[in-house]
């Protein structure tokens, strides 16, 4: 790999939860949404576990990691919830040959300054430019070991190449270490979802567009919520969906407080209308958010945050549905 400049973002909210052995694959294939068993060293996937009535409890990417025995699959999990994820996983074990642990290791995201994905990265000051060995650009799940570590390619809503990359060793010096909030901007404008301790068994996989974007698989067999899945799915009853929305003007309100917060409709402002799944303050002061909306609102409802005369929410067109 070439050494050339990008952008780093340290990234502590996200944690990394390790099942290895020889039936490892076997139980996460019977536990996560998607066909784990097909993975290969070279490709990642995202996932999700659902409580059993299709409810989901973690969102994640998945992949096999760097072994000689080729028996471990990590998971990539919201920090927030990764203790009690791994509890409830490890509850289902019983006899198969498997290890669950969190595994200590640190979370980067990376985006080269080649890279469309950068532009907007350059013009904020929190990441942080560092001299770094980057892949060639490759595609969205692509995974690639190097003496950095695992790098996994994220999704980006505009093009280009950015990259989670799981080390052993901290990329950037603590004291230089930059605000994450542009990684999780990006994320949003991927149509990224992340459940978090605030959203466990709020969702279904569907409401968070995980069957649009490569997250579902409806062939693998069964697992926790499957049926319930399955069937919204067959019978076409999903209602609900997840998009993209801004709010430009938002003084006060701290991003980090928002997940699973109301929604309201203000031509109907007695009821909430949905809720907010994940949000991100950029730099320049616009709140980006990722919400549940009802489908059949789409073109008529007038968006609110925390209550119908709350800042208006306005949803970003092109990015309606991701992966449609």
């Amino acid at each position: 790999m070439t050494s050339f400049s990008g952008f780093v973002f340290p990234l502590p909210d996200l944690s990394v939860i390790e099942a290895r052995g020889a039936d490892a694959v076997a139980f996460l294939q019977g536990q996560l949404t998607n066909d784990v068993s097909a993975l290969d060293g070279g490709r990642a996937c995202l996932a999700g576990y659902c409580t059993a009535k299709g409810r989901l409890l973690a969102s994640m990417v998945v992949w096999r990691a760097e072994s000689s025995d080729d028996t471990a699959l990590r998971m990539l999990v919201k920090t927030d919830l990764a203790e009690a994820l791994l509890k409830r996983l490890s509850m289902f074990v019983l006899r198969a040959k498997v290890k669950l642990g969190l595994v200590p290791l640190k979370i980067h995201g990376a985006i080269p300054a080649s890279s469309p994905s950068s532009g907007h990265a350059a013009q904020q000051t929190s990441g942080s430019g560092v001299q770094i060995g980057f892949p060639p650009p490759v595609e969205p799940w692509t995974v690639v070991h190097d003496t950095h570590g695992s790098w996994i390619c994220a999704p980006a809503a505009e093009g280009g190449t950015r990259w989670w990359l799981i080390s052993g060793s901290q990329v950037l010096p603590e004291s230089s270490a930059g605000h994450s909030s542009p990684w999780h901007v990006a994320d949003i404008a991927a149509g990224l979802p992340w459940v978090q301790a605030a959203t466990q068994d709020v969702f279904i996989p569907q409401t968070l567009n995980l069957d649009l974007i490569g997250g579902v698989s409806f062939s693998k067999g069964c697992y926790p919520g499957q049926e319930v899945v399955a069937r919204s799915h067959y019978r076409g009853t999903v209602k609900r969906r997840m998009v993209h929305a801004v709010a430009e003007a938002a003084p006060g309100i701290d991003a980090a407080t928002l997940a699973g917060v109301d929604t309201f409709d203000g031509n109907r402002p007695d009821a909430p209308c949905g809720r907010i799944v994940n949000a991100a303050n950029d730099l320049d002061g616009t709140l980006h958010v990722l919400m549940e909306v009802q489908l059949a609102d789409l073109d008529a409802a007038d968006f609110r945050l925390k209550s119908a005369t709350g800042p208006a929410l306005r949803v970003q067109k092109g990015q309606t549905l991701f992966g449609d």
